[in-house]
């Protein structure tokens, strides 16, 4: 067994031209080399190596991959032996390591997923059912040649694909753990991806491993991935990694996008560092992935409420593992695909150079809201800067990003720091009031039922609440999924939840009467909190801000018990050492 991190050494010290160029004459055409092809013995130079992507092509035959497949496909070598013989020419000795030893069990999936892939890109080329998908990637500006060198397909309807794998002597029970056909109800099994434009996802080792279909018109998902199998784990992969590894390394940056048509824009405008989560909200597993090859990533998605939604709390994860996050902004009404395609590179090139810390730019966004000018606008403010701040692994940059929220939110920064750690504050007396609604269920679980009822249901919850006061995080998620419309971007987690919410109802209350109670009870809530702060603060504070810290406590209470009118009775019963209190 050969230790993944040697195989990326071997791979980044080969030098794929040199090594190729041993057996085939190779002439530079701008930042490729082309040649005659060594599989099919054309006469023509459709043969192309592209070093910036560690690959070579085949505009003819269409055999691809990288310096360990060319060895493979060249002298029939296996893989252990192609690393090896790479390993040799570079000079670097491959230590052994004990474990298993025999073949790998899961081969037979890779071999599925990779024969798929073959097909699904021959399907594209040629098949005439897939004319939508070449003529929908001419309206989004990308040639088929480009389209062929990223390895994309179509998966077309019918069962041409299950008889043309199984016509390869590929077993279905294969195809099904591989996660390419779907098994129904009545038994039969039929392809997964029909009438779909198909992005293969690498794994680390440049291994085909999974695929993710764009429907063509109409219809839902408007993503579909390939399900979780032995070889697949969408969390702990991100899209393009396999080449984009190498561009970290130069840029010393990522550039983090929502979806493979950014990524695919932007490869194509000259950047190499560019990657993207799989349909669904930044794992810390990709986290991870990140910091292993950069210290920097730069934050790319829609400038729109779902973009930003999805910016921080992407962020947020990235903090956590101790990378230094920047946010890209784009013009109103741009992703990263239609800049390009509108501006031009250079347009993009500018927006990354004014990207900014992600810290600063919640805050530039709360100030142009105006949060900071009044006292429960900067309480407020504070309430989304936390998170960030807390998520900051960094000693440094959470020393960095307490200093600037004290200096923006005009607050002093030991009592900041203490509110950033609660752990270090004081305990207090006070003790927020418990729920006293009848309700269905909780207050979080009746909104969204509200909104799945369809509108004008889903407008008002969405208008009347914040998706940060969801403190049940895969309530949350699914809140903002319902307010985006895309409960398909769920990760499993909050895919549950939105599956057993379905399966609920909102008992006999009138959905007025459960709408204001909701209303109220997470605006109550949202004050406990700011009244359970100030008790916190009220210990440190000098005489004259005690005085106004009193007058803010007592203007929060009166608010809260008009949300809450039961709490005055509750309170007097606690006084009175009444059950429970």
């Amino acid at each position: 067994m050969i230790p993944d991190d040697v195989i990326e050494q071997v791979r980044e010290a080969a030098d794929l031209v040199g090594i190729i160029g041993e057996s085939v004459e190779l002439k530079r055409t701008g930042a490729d080399y082309r040649g005659r092809c060594p599989f099919h013995g054309g006469t023509h130079r459709n043969f192309a190596v592209i070093p910036k992507k560690g690959m070579f092509y085949c505009f003819v035959c269409h055999e691809a991959g990288d310096v360990y497949t060319f060895f493979m496909k060249k002298l029939g070598m296996d893989y252990p032996t192609a690393v090896r013989e790479v390993a040799r020419r570079v000079g670097i000795t491959i230590p052994e390591r004990s474990g298993p030893t025999g073949p790998d069990p899961r081969e037979p999936l890779y071999a599925a997923v990779a024969t798929a892939a073959d097909w699904f890109a021959r399907q594209l080329r040629e098949s005439p059912e897939a004319e939508s998908a070449r003529k929908y990637l001419e309206s989004r500006h990308v040639t088929m040649e480009q389209a062929q060198v990223g390895g994309l397909g179509f998966g077309p309807r019918g069962t041409g694909f299950l008889d043309a794998m199984k016509g390869l002597g590929l077993r279905e029970e294969v195809l099904l753990e591989a996660g390419l056909l779907v098994k129904r109800e009545d038994g039969s099994k039929t392809p997964r991806f029909r009438g779909r434009l198909l992005f293969p996802i690498h794994d680390l080792r440049s291994r085909v491993v999974a695929f993710s279909g764009r429907i063509l018109g109409e219809g839902e998902p408007k993503y579909l991935n390939s399900p979780e199998s032995p070889i697949f784990h969408k969390g702990q992969l991100l899209y393009n990694l396999h080449l984009a590894k190498h561009g970290m390394r130069k840029a010393e940056r990522a550039i983090l996008v929502e979806g493979q048509f950014d990524v695919l824009r932007l490869t194509l405008a000259g950047l190499e560092e560019v990657v993207a989560p799989l349909g669904t909200g930044l794992t810390d597993d990709q986290a991870a992935l990140l910091q292993r090859h950069t210290a920097h990533v730069i934050l790319l998605y829609d400038s729109d409420d779902p973009g930003l939604r999805a910016t921080f709390r992407a962020g947020d994860v990235l903090l956590r593992h101790k990378l230094r996050v920047s946010v890209a902004s784009l013009p109103e009404g741009e992703d990263p695909d239609t800049l390009v395609q509108n501006k031009g590179a250079p347009a993009l090139e500018q927006a990354l150079k004014d990207s900014v810390d992600v810290l600063e730019r919640k805050i530039q966004i709360l100030e142009r809201k105006a949060f900071f000018g009044s006292l429960p606008g900067r309480r407020r403010a504070l309430d989304r800067l936390l998170p960030t701040i807390r998520a900051a692994a960094d000693p440094i940059t959470r020393d960095l990003y307490i200093s600037r929220v004290a200096e923006v939110a005009g607050i002093r920064k030991d009592v900041l720091q203490r509110e950033v750690d609660p752990k270090e504050a004081p305990t207090a007396p006070y003790r927020p009031l418990p729920p006293v609604t009848a309700l269905p269920s909780n207050a979080e679980k009746s909104l969204l039922l509200l909104m799945m009822a369809g509108e004008p249901w889903t407008s008002r919850v969405k208008d009347a609440v914040d998706g940060e006061e969801f403190e049940f995080e895969p309530y949350r998620l699914v809140f903002e999924a319902l307010a985006d419309d895309a409960p398909d971007r769920l990760d499993e987690t909050a895919a549950r939840a939105y599956e057993s919410l379905q399966a609920d109802g909102l008992g006999t209350d009138q959905p007025d009467v459960v709408f204001e109670r909701c209303v109220n009870r997470l605006e109550a809530r949202r004050l406990d909190r700011e009244i359970e702060r100030i008790n916190r603060a009220i210990p440190f504070a000098s005489d004259d801000e005690k005085a106004n810290l009193a007058h803010e406590k007592q203007r929060l209470a009166a608010e809260r018990n008009a949300k809450r009118p039961t709490y005055g009775i509750i309170q007097s019963a606690r006084r009175k050492g009444a059950p429970g209190s």
